[in-house]
């Protein structure tokens, strides 16, 4: 946690909540309030779920998920059971409950695993295992951390062999919850072949499962993602969730080419798409940088 007054939480909270000011600027205000992670900055995130913005609202549900404080689950809680949310909104508020990992939230996943809506199913789904593997394990994933300081959807295996791995991530027979541990550790392993076989999975599965692809790929920021991604990302027929994602992800990566492509969408016709832009440009600014962490400039931001 990183320490604020209460005037700076507010003053923060005041900037993600100003939907007059640049989407940018609201993201990194919501990072900062994630990094800070106490219950007054969990209020501020909260307040935010009314915007208009399906994807700064899906990005506070995630935050609120990493953040890993049990004092946002009855927010997230109501998000989930909002069904004038949007899906990928409703998505993120069941993951970020997994994320969390309070077993008191199993009888809501159970019955939102039956969602009409495959992305939320899914994820309620993902998050059971995922609850059901920390009760099995005693908790030990807490014990691992990863590279990324994440909190995952799903442990990775004991496996390294990249070709094992790759079979089980695009075995459609397979549970979900085992394809996505051979996707994190394929992500862990980091060599090209991973990667390779990684980029694979963006032309596979469910929209779910291929929007979980891109985010890892935006993880590894490696360039020789960048041609799947792209794709992807072109292909107007996608999903939207799946090309914002993969939008994002070229902006971790921020190459030129990353730069090029990111600026062809910024007027696409799915707002999600063209807002994913714009954060994704603002990211490739950022990795381009001197500045320690995405939120850092916030505080230099005017009043």
């Amino acid at each position: 946690m990183v320490q604020a007054s209460e005037s700076d939480i507010l003053s923060i909270g005041g900037v993600l909540n100003d939907s007059a000011r640049p989407l940018k600027e609201r993201f990194r205000a919501l990072f900062t309030l994630k990094n800070i992670g106490n219950a007054m900055a969990i209020n501020q995130i909260s307040t935010c779920f009314n915007d208009q913005s399906a994807l700064l609202k899906h990005e506070l549900a995630y935050c609120l998920g990493q953040m890993g404080n049990p004092k946002a689950i009855n927010i997230l809680t109501s998000v989930l059971e909002d069904l004038s949310q949007e899906p990928m909104v409703r998505h993120e508020a069941g993951e970020a409950l997994g994320a969390i990992g309070e077993p008191s939230v199993i009888p809501l996943l159970e019955k939102y695993r039956k969602d009409p809506v495959l992305e939320v199913a899914e994820t309620c789904e993902l998050a059971l295992d995922r609850l059901k593997w920390l009760e099995s394990n005693n908790n030990t994933e807490n014990l691992q951390k990863n590279l990324y300081s994440t909190i995952d959807p799903a442990p990775p295996m004991d496996i390294t062999n990249v070709d094992i791995l790759k079979e089980i991530l695009l075995n459609e027979s397979k549970s979900l919850f085992d394809r996505y541990r051979a996707m994190f550790s394929l992500r862990d392993i980091g060599t090209k072949e991973s990667i390779l076989a990684l980029t694979e999975g963006l032309k596979a599965g469910s929209a779910l499962f291929r929007h979980e692809i891109a985010f890892v790929l935006g993880q590894l920021q490696e360039e020789v993602s960048v041609p799947g991604l792209r794709a992807s990302l072109e292909n107007t027929e996608e999903n939207e969730m799946v090309r914002h994602e993969c939008a994002e992800a070229l902006g971790s990566i921020a190459t030129s080419e990353c730069y090029e492509i990111l600026n062809k969408y910024l007027n696409d016709s799915k707002r999600v798409v063209r807002e994913s832009c714009i954060i994704a440009l603002d990211m490739c600014d950022y990795e381009n940088s001197l500045e320690f962490q995405y939120a850092d400039a916030l505080t230099k931001l005017p009043a």
